[in-house]
């Protein structure tokens, strides 16, 4: 059997979603954006009016949550929010929200059951490939600078109709990065699996990484048949 787990790690604009939706294409997989799953639990827990920083309270949440990912959508209790969770207030909670050990336990736990439900998959987030899938085969961190993960957030943001300042965008970054960091949870070149591929996307096309993953993939399931 080839590969059937493909890890891909980095920071917020660092082209993760993007990038994984066109490995699991090239190679017949699933997709599964952990970030999401976060983001409807934060989500979850604003709307139940519960202190995101009360950890004991937002796991309960979690694991009462019901949160569905399909192609491009997420489902929180059967109700379709899939541009809520990118709003600002979610935003600004989900660093909270995934910092807490309870929750991360409950989410990994789905995460490992989703793939093992569907034989695999292309899972992308943070702390995939050290902590929720150690021994994917497949390994990616990506970087990227400053200053082209804020404006591919904010493309993002306009796609979604949310007209934002390229300035307003880069400081949201900056400031997800300090909450991370703050909690022990930020992710630089260093944080990546000592045998994950580093991949600084500045100035790569999607398709120059995607190819470069595919290939790894593909080299890696060669060895394994011979």
């Amino acid at each position: 059997m080839g590969v059937r787990v493909v890890a891909i790690d980095g920071p917020a604009g660092s082209g993760k979603s993007t990038t994984a939706r066109g490995v699991a294409d090239a190679l017949g997989l699933h997709t599964l954006d952990t970030g999401a799953m976060y983001r409807a639990v934060a989500l979850a827990a604003l709307d139940a009016g519960v202190d995101v920083h009360d950890a004991e309270k937002v796991a309960e949440v979690a694991r009462r949550a019901r949160v569905e990912l399909g192609d491009g959508t997420v489902r929180l209790d059967g109700r379709d929010v899939s541009s809520e969770i990118r709003g600002p207030e979610v935003t600004g909670a989900v660093s909270a929200v995934s910092a807490h050990p309870a929750v991360r336990t409950v989410l990994v736990g789905r995460q490992r059951e989703w793939v093992r439900e569907r034989g695999g998959g292309v899972v992308e987030g943070r702390d995939i490939g050290t902590v929720v899938f150690p021994d994917a085969p497949v390994k990616v961190f990506l970087v990227a600078a400053d200053d082209v993960r804020a404006a591919r957030r904010r493309r993002d943001e306009e796609a979604a109709s949310r007209d934002v300042a390229v300035d307003d965008v880069r400081e949201a970054l900056s400031e997800r990065d300090r909450a991370d960091s703050s909690l022990g949870r930020a992710l630089r070149p260093e944080d990546a699996a000592p045998d994950a591929m580093v991949i600084d996307t500045t100035a790569s096309s999607v398709v120059d990484v995607v190819t470069e993953i595919v290939a790894r993939v593909r080299a890696i399931d060669r060895e394994r048949e011979t």
